[in-house]
C-alpha cells in the first residue's frame, strides 16, 4: 500500500531516545541528517508527514520546521485520538496510514494503521505490533530507511531518485 500519509514518533526513533542536559540545564536532542532524506523522499512523492510525540520543545519544532514537515504534534497523551484527528482532517483511515513507532505509547496507534514498523532497537515485545523490524536503530537513520522500505515495496524507489537526480540538473 503506497500510504496516504506517513507519522513518525521522534524520541527512539529520530532521536537515540536518549535526554541530554548541558551544564546551563538546556536540553539537546541528537538527530541523524540521513533521516531528511526520507521526509525529502516523502515529499517528492506528495505523501505528508506529521509527528506525534509525547515530549514538547523547541527542539522538535525547529526540526520539523527546518525539514518542512506538514503536521506537528507535541506534548501528546493520547496518539490514537491524535493520529485519528489528523487523518478525519486529511479524509482518510487510518488504515491508509504508515507509522513508525518505539515504544509502549505507540501501541494503541500501532494497531489502528495501515502499515507499521519498528526500529532495530525496539523492544521485543513491540513485534507483535509491528509488520517490519528495521535494521537501523533509533537515531541512526531508521526513520530514511522506513521511508525507502515504503517506497520500495511499491516499487517506487527508482521512480523517486529519478524525480531527485531530475530535481538537481
Amino acid at each position: 500500500m503506497i500510504p496516504k500519509l506517513v507519522l513518525t514518533d521522534i524520541d527512539g526513533v529520530w532521536t537515540d531516545g536518549g535526554m541530554y542536559y548541558g551544564e546551563g540545564g538546556e536540553e539537546m536532542k541528537k538527530f541523524s541528517t540521513s533521516d531528511s532524506v526520507g521526509a525529502l523522499f516523502l515529499r517528492l512523492n506528495n505523501i505528508p508527514l506529521g509527528i506525534i510525540t509525547g515530549e514538547k520543545t523547541n527542539i522538535v519544532e525547529r526540526r520539523a520546521a527546518k525539514l518542512k514537515i506538514d503536521i506537528l504534534y507535541q506534548g501528546v497523551q493520547n496518539k490514537l485520538l491524535t493520529g485519528q484527528g489528523i487523518v478525519k482532517q486529511l479524509g482518510i483511515n487510518l488504515s491508509d496510514v504508515a507509522f513508525i513507532g518505539d515504544e509502549i505509547n505507540d501501541i494503541p496507534l500501532m494497531k489502528e494503521c495501515g502499515y507499521v514498523a519498528i526500529p532495530a532497537d525496539a523492544s521485543d515485545y513491540m513485534d507483535k505490533y509491528a509488520d517490519v523490524r528495521l535494521k537501523t536503530v533509533g537515531g541512526k537513520g531508521v526513520f530514511k530507511e522506513f521511508v525507502i522500505h515504503l517506497l520500495e515495496e511499491n516499487d517506487i524507489f527508482e521512480e523517486t531518485m529519478d524525480k531527485y537526480l531530475k530535481s538537481r540538473q
